[in-house]
Protein backbone atom coordinates (compact mmCIF):
# COMPACT_ATOMS: atom_id res chain seq x y z
CA UNK A 1 0.00 0.00 0.00
CA UNK A 2 1.13 3.67 -0.52
CA UNK A 3 0.71 6.74 1.16
CA UNK A 4 -0.90 9.88 -0.41
CA UNK A 5 -0.36 13.92 0.83
CA UNK A 6 -4.23 15.57 0.36
CA UNK A 7 -3.00 18.57 -1.20
CA UNK A 8 -5.19 20.81 -0.25
CA UNK A 9 -3.80 20.24 3.35
CA UNK A 10 -0.15 20.16 1.78
CA UNK A 11 1.81 23.52 3.11
CA UNK A 12 4.72 22.71 0.98
CA UNK A 13 7.13 23.47 4.01
CA UNK A 14 9.21 20.24 2.46
CA UNK A 15 9.46 18.65 5.96
CA UNK A 16 8.38 14.92 4.47
CA UNK A 17 10.76 14.72 1.20
CA UNK A 18 13.69 14.32 2.62
CA UNK A 19 12.83 11.62 5.21
CA UNK A 20 11.94 9.37 2.89
CA UNK A 21 13.99 6.88 2.42
CA UNK A 22 12.36 5.36 -0.94
CA UNK A 23 12.52 9.26 -2.39
CA UNK A 24 9.36 8.79 -3.56
CA UNK A 25 8.16 12.00 -2.67
CA UNK A 26 8.79 14.88 -4.90
CA UNK A 27 7.47 18.74 -5.22
CA UNK A 28 5.23 19.80 -7.95
CA UNK A 29 3.06 23.22 -7.86
CA UNK A 30 4.47 24.14 -4.63
CA UNK A 31 3.09 21.03 -3.09
CA UNK A 32 4.39 18.02 -2.51
CA UNK A 33 2.99 14.03 -4.12
CA UNK A 34 3.95 10.72 -3.14
CA UNK A 35 4.94 8.09 -5.93
CA UNK A 36 2.91 5.16 -5.17
CA UNK A 37 5.46 2.93 -7.04
CA UNK A 38 8.12 3.80 -4.43
CA UNK A 39 6.35 4.09 -1.42
CA UNK A 40 6.22 1.08 0.93
CA UNK A 41 4.84 3.17 3.85
CA UNK A 42 8.36 3.03 5.02
CA UNK A 43 7.49 -1.22 5.92
CA UNK A 44 10.89 -2.95 7.05
CA UNK A 45 13.18 0.43 7.45
CA UNK A 46 10.97 1.90 10.34
CA UNK A 47 7.97 1.23 12.81
CA UNK A 48 6.59 4.04 11.44
CA UNK A 49 6.02 6.22 7.86
CA UNK A 50 9.04 8.65 8.21
CA UNK A 51 7.07 11.45 6.41
CA UNK A 52 3.80 11.16 8.69
CA UNK A 53 5.98 11.30 11.79
CA UNK A 54 7.55 14.86 10.46
CA UNK A 55 4.46 16.58 8.81
CA UNK A 56 3.41 19.58 10.55
CA UNK A 57 -0.35 19.03 9.62
CA UNK A 58 -2.36 16.37 11.67
CA UNK A 59 -4.25 14.48 8.41
CA UNK A 60 -2.62 15.77 5.76
CA UNK A 61 -0.72 12.57 4.47
CA UNK A 62 -3.30 9.24 4.16
CA UNK A 63 -3.65 5.85 2.76
CA UNK A 64 -4.29 6.06 -0.66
Amino acid sequence: MALKIIASMCTGCSACEPECPNVAISEKGGTFKIDPSKCTECEGQFDSPQCVAVCPVDGCIKPA
